[in-house]
């Protein structure tokens, strides 16, 4: 596993020196510590095999340090994201015949050699970061939540990616943002290691990249209508162009938020080529058997959804659609750790993206906001995904495949009083489908978690 610390030595030796040679009094008054506490439980359950269930409880801790910046016209600082879990409860051996449940790739904690949950595991993330006007670089462990990148925080430890960041509000209403990262350490790993993407990302036999680089921008046009465009490309991978609109309508009774989002992927580098597909650098997707373009990545995804809210109350109905060989690429480090993506189809099931090959689903979903009737802090969603025209091999056609999903999450958060930072949430999904990537799966995770501000 190789690490690229240099830019960040360099960085924090400058912000060394300065803490030393001038007043920091910013950088001390400006700081903040959270620590969050997350107790988990996970339940996967397979309803079309004979497999056992992955059933796991654990502990999780998060200290979250984020200083000020030293005065002057450049300042600079240093975060710190501290984590640490602990099994409480799981079963059996990963790949042991004959029993009723065992942990996996995709479960809270990594697998020892003999094919058990590890007893604990944890990391520590350093961030240096530096200010100029409203421009900010950040250098070290980040955690980027955009259309082309996202990280997941769908277990007790979040995933954390490597590289550096800058973000600049120089000009009203615009944030522009622009990267590279090089590393991923997955939400149940305390190993960084090099990304890749789905149909390449097996650690034994798949091809990987240090060099992810993205960048784009955010532009509010009025106080309604914000606008976006992002780019991101994985070296000898893909590269993958992104438009968004988001605009919410006031009516006479309720509001209409828009949200239409389109991407356009394509090739680059090693998966451009037939001989580098050949060595390992492939797409997931449809193709014939004597496709000249098997395994490259060609997709473009459009969506569109609508949400009327009105006194606590929102429904919302979206489509879908997705064209070209390959299914939906994306950032995916190790197979069966988990994806986040910035898609209207992000269930619960977090296996189940909805973005295969020719694929078209129809979203619709109901939340409420019991805030409305005097309980801030309660709310309850339920949304239901229905995919088809999935491009696969079953039955020998194309287009012939389907699959179908239903989330259910209750959330409370206590706002006040000795328990403020205090929450619970359960989420529940179901997932069903005849394509060759779907498993028929039940999930439930329930958390508690409590967030403590240090200072």
């Amino acid at each position: 596993m190789n690490r690229s610390f240099s830019n960040m030595g360099l960085l924090l030796g400058i912000a060394g020196g300065l803490f030393v040679e001038e007043a920091s009094a910013e950088f001390l008054k400006d700081s903040k510590a959270t620590l969050t506490l997350r107790n988990y439980y996970l339940n996967q359950d397979t309803r079309n095999a004979d497999a056992p269930r992955l059933d796991q409880w654990g502990q999780g801790f998060l200290l979250d340090f984020k200083s000020g910046y030293t005065e002057g016209a450049v300042g600079f600082g240093l975060d710190v994201l501290g984590t640490y879990a602990i099994r409480l409860d799981d079963g059996g051996r990963a790949g042991k015949a004959d029993i009723d449940r065992a942990p996996g790739t995709g479960g809270m904690f990594p697998l020892e050699s003999n094919g058990k949950s590890k007893r604990d595991f944890g990391r520590v993330g350093v961030t240096g970061k530096m200010r100029y006007s409203k421009t900010e670089l950040h250098v070290g462990t980040l955690q980027p939540r955009l259309p082309v990148v996202t990280y997941n925080d769908g277990r007790l430890l979040p995933q954390t990616y490597e590289g550096y960041q800058v973000t600049s509000r120089e000009i009203k209403d615009l944030t522009f943002i622009a990267g590279k990262l090089e590393h991923s350490t997955e939400r149940n790993s305390s190993n960084s290691d090099s990304l890749s993407i789905q149909g390449s990302n097996n650690r034994r036999t798949g091809q990987f990249s240090n060099q992810f680089l993205y960048g784009g921008f955010d532009y509010k046009l009025n106080k309604d209508l914000v606008v976006s465009y992002y780019f991101g490309k994985l070296q000898d991978f893909y590269r993958q162009h992104f438009v968004g609109l988001v605009h919410n309508l006031a009516l006479p009774v309720g509001a209409l938020k828009t949200d239409l989002r389109y991407y356009d992927s394509s090739s680059t580098g090693a998966n451009a080529s037939a001989s580098g597909r050949a060595e390992g650098y492939r797409a997931q997707g449809w193709w014939s058997g004597n496709d000249a373009d098997r395994y490259e990545v060609d997709n473009k995804l459009w969506s569109a959804l609508f949400t009327y809210s009105l006194a606590g109350h929102a429904i919302k109905a979206g489509y879908q659609k997705v064209t070209g060989h390959s299914d939906f690429p994306s950032l995916a480090p190790d197979s069966g750790t988990g994806r986040s993506l910035y898609l209207i189809t992000n269930t619960n099931i977090q296996a189940a993206k909805f973005a295969s090959a020719g694929e078209q689903t129809w979203v619709v979903g109901y939340a409420y906001d019991f805030g409305q009737i005097g309980i801030p802090g309660l709310s309850f969603s339920t949304t239901y995904y229905s995919g088809s025209d999935i491009d696969d091999t079953v039955d020998g056609r194309r287009g012939n495949s389907e699959e179908w999903a239903r989330d259910i999450t209750l959330g409370y958060k206590v706002q006040s009083g000795p328990l403020k930072g205090l929450g619970v949430d359960w989420r529940n999904g179901s997932w069903r489908g005849n394509d060759s990537g779907t498993v028929d799966r039940d999930e439930n995770r329930l958390m508690l978690s409590y967030s403590l501000a240090l200072f």
